[in-house]
């Protein structure tokens, strides 16, 4: 009686975009230190299907709702994947939870990434830190459909190795021969025998045609734009450059003005945006 109750209650805040629909946690994995992935299920049974690089608003109940990229498979609509950073409160909140215990979820909201804009272009993917997250689920659909694009590249950097998200998977993909993964680390241990170095030293050499390609970017606002530097060095223009931006974001469907980026919101026209429509906002500190 008590799960046909749940059930019936999600049915109805699932039509309200404002209201937190309850999800069960279903597992929790840490990845590092202070970052964690929890897989969510609904209670309510329906499907969760949402498109690669939009987000959600995760609510602990009594401590705040936070907006977190989903960072699962588009392909399957069971389960709803997010990889967190434990920063501040409902973050934090967040980490202290375990397997079975009920959040509330709004979305998924946001512009996703682009594609059918990608099909039969080279895909170069890249990542710094935590902005591993975002760009999984594309990760997931171009490996899904991998016959409609030319190379696919993925160039990642964190700090140390401790950083590194994903780490099976990341080694999966390395011995995949239909891909292109190169890892690099700021600070390396003795027993690294990657890359050592920002993620912009990995562009120069990567393996794609700039004029006949499309680059999917997410990680810090610093790291995006001395590599955004690199690749116009390279020649990649400013309309095939991508970007993953995640600022303030409160309500989620452009009410609040929290996430106002200049005559944009992040969380309806955003979190993707391609590069040239915010070029001017984006080299400008504290915007």
């Amino acid at each position: 009686m008590e799960n046909s109750r749940e059930r019936q209650t999600a049915r109805v805040v699932a039509s309200d975009p404002m209201r937190p629909v309850p999800h069960r946690i279903r597992r929790r994995r840490r990845e590092t230190d202070d970052v964690f992935t929890l897989e969510l299920e609904p209670i309510s049974g329906e499907q969760s299907e949402f498109q690669a690089g939009q987000f959600n608003m995760l609510y602990v109940f009594g401590t705040g709702e936070v907006a977190i990229s989903i960072s699962g498979d588009p392909g399957n609509a069971r389960t709803l994947t997010h990889t967190v950073r434990a920063v501040g409160a409902v973050t934090n909140a967040l980490s202290r939870l375990k397997r079975g215990d009920v959040i509330g979820v709004r979305g998924p909201f946001g512009n996703p990434w682009p594609l059918a804009e990608a099909t039969g272009k080279d895909v170069v993917i890249i990542a710094g830190g935590v902005g591993l997250a975002p760009l999984r689920s594309i990760m997931y659909r171009v490996l899904a459909q991998r016959e409609r694009f030319g190379r696919v590249v993925l160039l990642y950097g964190a700090r140390q190795p401790e950083d590194l998200l994903y780490r099976r998977e990341l080694e999966e993909w390395r011995g995949r021969f239909d891909l292109d993964v190169e890892v690099t680390l700021d600070t390396a241990t003795q027993e690294w025998r990657g890359n050592v170095g920002v993620v912009t030293t990995l562009i120069g050499r990567a393996p794609f045609d700039p004029l006949d390609s499309i680059v999917l970017m997410c990680g810090p606002e610093v790291m995006m734009r001395f590599t955004i530097k690199e690749l116009e060095r390279r020649g990649v223009n400013a309309e095939q450059i991508y970007v993953s931006l995640e600022r303030n974001m409160k309500c989620a469907v452009g009410f609040c003005g929290h996430c106002q980026y200049g005559p944009t919101f992040v969380c309806k026209d955003g979190p993707v945006f391609r590069f040239d429509r915010i070029q001017s906002l984006f080299r400008v500190r504290e915007v």
